[in-house]
C-alpha cells in the first residue's frame, strides 16, 4: 500500500482512496507511440518547473485518450460477450473488495471509478479484473496470449470537482467516441444499466 512503481506510471494505493482507473487491451496502444510521444515532450517532461511537468503529462494524457477512442488495435471488447463478461466481473466484488461507482467498457479500454476498501489493494483489484476476464475471454474467443496491456491508469480522485469530471467523463466516453448518442444507450457502462451503487 502507498505510492509505488509498475513500469513507468507511479500508483497511489490506500484504503479508502477514491481511484479512477483505465486498464487497455495489450495491442491498443503500441509502446511505440507513447515513446515517441514521451520523446517529443522530454524536455517539459524532465523539466524543474512543476507547471511545464503538469502540462506535458496532460499532453501525453489527452493523446493517450483520444487515441484509444479512436478504436485502434483489435477491439475484442466490440464483442458483446466480451464486454459482458468484463462489466459482470467488475460487478461481482462491489461491497466486498471495492465500492464500484462508475464503469465503461469501450471496445479496446476500460474505465472504472471505485472506492477502495480495506486489505483490496488497488494493484490486486486490477490483478483480478485482468486475470479473470483473460481467461474467460480468451476461452470465449478460443484464442491464447495476453489480452491486457500489463500496466494500468490510476488517477486518485483529489477533490469533489475532480470526482463529478471523472464521473461525468467515464458516462460520456462512448458518447465523445461516437459509439452512441447518449450515456445511457451503451449498454456496457454504469450509465446504460443505470447503476444505482
Amino acid at each position: 500500500m502507498g505510492w509505488h512503481r509498475r513500469g513507468y506510471l507511479p500508483h497511489c494505493d490506500y484504503a479508502g482512496n477514491l481511484q479512477a482507473v483505465t486498464f487497455r487491451l495489450a495491442d491498443s496502444l503500441p509502446a511505440k507511440v507513447i515513446q515517441t510521444w514521451r520523446e517529443e515532450l522530454v524536455r517539459d517532461l524532465n523539466s524543474e518547473d512543476s507547471t511545464f511537468r503538469r502540462r506535458a503529462l496532460a499532453t501525453l494524457h489527452r493523446r493517450m485518450t483520444d487515441y484509444e477512442d479512436a478504436g485502434h488495435g483489435s477491439c475484442l471488447l466490440r464483442d458483446a460477450i466480451c464486454a459482458e463478461i468484463i462489466q459482470q466481473t467488475l460487478i461481482q466484488s462491489h461491497g466486498l473488495r471495492y465500492r464500484l461507482i462508475e464503469w465503461c467498457v469501450m471496445p479496446n479500454h476500460v474505465h472504472a471509478l471505485f472506492k477502495e476498501l480495506d486489505d483490496h489493494p488497488l494493484s490486486r483489484v486490477i490483478q483480478a479484473w485482468k486475470g479473470t476476464t483473460s481467461l474467460l475471454i480468451n476461452r470465449h474467443l478460443a484464442r491464447t496470449g495476453r489480452l491486457w496491456m500489463p500496466d494500468y491508469h490510476d488517477r486518485l480522485i483529489r477533490d469533489e470537482d475532480h470526482f463529478w469530471n471523472t464521473r461525468n467523463y467515464i458516462r460520456q466516453n462512448p458518447v465523445k467516441a461516437r459509439l452512441c448518442a447518449k450515456a445511457e444507450q451503451w449498454p456496457f457502462s454504469s450509465a446504460g444499466i443505470h447503476w444505482k451503487p
